[in-house]
């Protein structure tokens, strides 16, 4: 983290030789999808407004609001467009329902492992599909990439989940592709904010629900409610938190203000991947002294999940341009990336 600070105070500096000393300072106000205390989910927009002033020395302010302190959590992407708030920190995955394509930039059910979706966003292109996506919605919002974690759990059960069938008639909580998949299985899919997931499953609005990763649902208490934790987290391999800001804001920054923001971000991306590799084996072990049962979905079973997952994305692929687009470079991408991947990496059981 120091190294970082390091560098982006280095930008800093050279951005105050290079014209912001003359330029208008920045003022941002900046809700929050997630509770700042959550590891590498919700840490990185405090770091990054923090490093954002420090970097910037005072051109660049950006405070923080707390889910829901200032705006809804599921209207940020809408009030950083019509210019209520000027930015906005969020998975962008919730707005799947105005944007068709966004979730393929949040979350892919048997998607990209956490460094390949960074490899295809910052070298495929995806940066600029993104902007292009929104742009063609009507959203009138700059995104930048500016967290990422690894893989979620499955999901927090009060049954054991051992076939497809036990999902016919579960009411569960489930984000982006993954909840398509669960609703073509039969499952009554809901989606609500993670503060209110404990008291929904404490009362019974809920059967099941995923959120995180071990470190987050610790916190959130799922495991002092439901026993049965389940892996891998096949729906959400990766998942990404952006940036979001308006682009009347962005484009009176100076090219030295942006470069900052993308300075931090970057960074920011990097220390939450560490941040959450860093605390989730810990916290999954100490889950076994808790009672909580760790399941393994069985290989037969994520098969059939991941045949339901191909058959939602062509479906969504079919109805929407700019879906189809970008689901076509991420699997071009993969087709040569999955080389590497399965040649480099040692396996995970030596």
């Amino acid at each position: 983290m120091k190294l970082f600070k390091a560098l982006t105070g280095i930008a800093g500096a050279i951005a105050l030789t290079t014209g912001s000393a003359v330029a208008d300072d920045l003022r941002w106000k900046m809700p929050v999808a997630f509770a700042t205390n959550l590891p590498g989910l919700g840490s990185p927009a405090a770091w990054v407004a923090d490093n954002l002033n420090t970097a910037s020395d005072g051109s660049i302010q950006v405070r923080v609001y707390e889910p829901g302190k200032l705006v809804p959590v599921f209207d940020i992407l809408q009030s950083v467009s019509d210019g209520k708030v000027s930015a906005g920190y969020t998975w962008i995955g919730y707005d799947q329902g105005k944007v068709p394509a966004i979730p393929l930039f949040a979350a892919v059910p048997f998607g990209m492992k956490p460094w390949a979706y960074t490899a295809w966003y910052y070298y495929g292109g995806g940066h600029e599909m993104l902007q292009e996506v929104y742009a063609n919605k009507g959203f009138d919002v700059h995104a930048q990439l500016c967290g990422i974690i690894g893989p979620e759990t499955a999901g927090w059960y009060s049954q054991p989940i051992e076939t497809l069938e036990d999902y016919e008639g579960l009411k569960i909580r489930f984000a982006g592709l993954g909840g398509k998949v669960l609703e073509k299985l039969g499952a009554s899919v809901t989606m609500m904010p993670g503060g209110e997931l404990y008291q929904a499953l404490e009362k019974g609005t809920i059967d099941a629900t995923e959120f995180s990763m071990p470190a987050i649902d610790q916190i959130l208490g799922f495991d002092q409610v439901v026993k049965y934790n389940l892996f891998p987290g096949w729906h959400q391999q990766f998942t990404a938190q952006y940036m979001l800001i308006n682009q009347g804001e962005w484009d009176k920054a100076t090219e030295a203000q942006k470069a900052l923001v993308e300075a931090s971000c970057t960074a920011a991306t990097t220390l939450g991947l560490a941040e959450g590799e860093y605390k989730n084996g810990k916290v999954l072990a100490g889950f076994q002294e808790k009672g909580v049962q760790a399941d393994q979905i069985p290989r037969e079973v994520l098969k059939e999940l991941q045949s339901v997952t191909e058959e939602v994305l062509k479906e969504e692929a079919s109805k929407d341009a700019d879906f189809k687009r970008v689901y076509e470079s991420q699997n071009e991408f993969m087709e040569t990336y999955k080389i590497w991947d399965e040649r480099a990496y040692v396996p995970s059981d030596l």
